[in-house]
């Protein structure tokens, strides 16, 4: 897999709150049809990787490549017009409008002639967004919302999917549904994901490769069992997380 040019390159790569560094000179690749999780404590920089790689923030140095194409300085809403597809920390849905208009503005980067046959796809892949397509998003619960973020994300048609924290204030069956969904994107779609979560055993359990990121550095990388075989990443993101 390696041999081949990743579809996600980050090289060097700073980024910065005014004088405060959150990112310290991170590398990171994610190659086609995989599953790389970032994991780490809360404030690691971990959403500011996913956000800088969607241009807001912009790196202040280093190089974010996507596909061959260098997409460090151009605007979010050329990046998301790349095949990359964002499902944002905190379920950033429009609460006032139905599930099928939440879709819908989902797929306006798309021409719209698979419109049909992704509405089919998100809906068979999350049963309860089809019941509820006319009900308005802010109604919905927490775990119908992340669903419902998620599939707007699909929408698009993304080569790469990034997630920040999907699992974040769930119950545990509904964590486990949408990690079932992840699965099931990436084995059936081969669609490529880029997964920020702080739930590291579920993520690690997911992934095919994993990166441990504390205080804006990358401190680890591997595969997920890999890492979730070693002691020092049990005891520190761990310990009580196995449920």
């Amino acid at each position: 897999m390696s041999s081949a040019q990743p579809l996600l390159k980050v090289r060097g790569v700073e980024t910065f709150y005014g004088k405060i560094q959150a990112l310290k000179g991170i590398d990171m690749d994610i190659y086609e049809g995989e599953i790389v999780t970032i994991i780490g404590a809360n404030g690691a920089g971990k959403s500011t990787l996913m956000m800088t790689v969607c241009g807001t923030p912009q790196a202040r140095n280093g190089d974010v490549e996507y596909a061959g194409e260098n997409i460090t300085y151009k605007p979010t809403f050329e990046i998301m017009r790349t095949g990359i597809a964002q499902s944002p920390e905190g379920r950033r849905i429009f609460p006032r409008m139905t599930v099928l208009e939440n879709l819908m503005m989902g797929a306006m980067v798309t021409d719209g002639s698979t419109y049909e046959e992704d509405l089919a796809r998100v809906f068979k892949l999350f049963p309860r967004l089809k019941e509820r397509q006319g009900q308005r998003g802010g109604t919905l619960s927490g775990g119908e919302q992340q669903m419902l973020a998620i599939a707007r994300a699909l929408m698009s048609r993304p080569r790469l999917l990034l997630l920040d924290e999907p699992s974040l204030g769930l119950a545990p069956i509904i964590v486990k549904q949408i990690f079932d969904a992840i699965k099931e994107l990436n084995e059936r779609d081969g669609l490529t994901v880029f997964l920020v979560e702080q739930n590291a055993y579920h993520a690690l359990k997911l992934a095919h490769r994993g990166y441990v990121m504390v205080n804006g550095v990358i401190t680890m990388s591997g595969t997920g069992s890999e890492l979730l075989a070693r002691e020092d990443v049990k005891a520190a993101y761990l310990e009580g997380g196995a449920h």
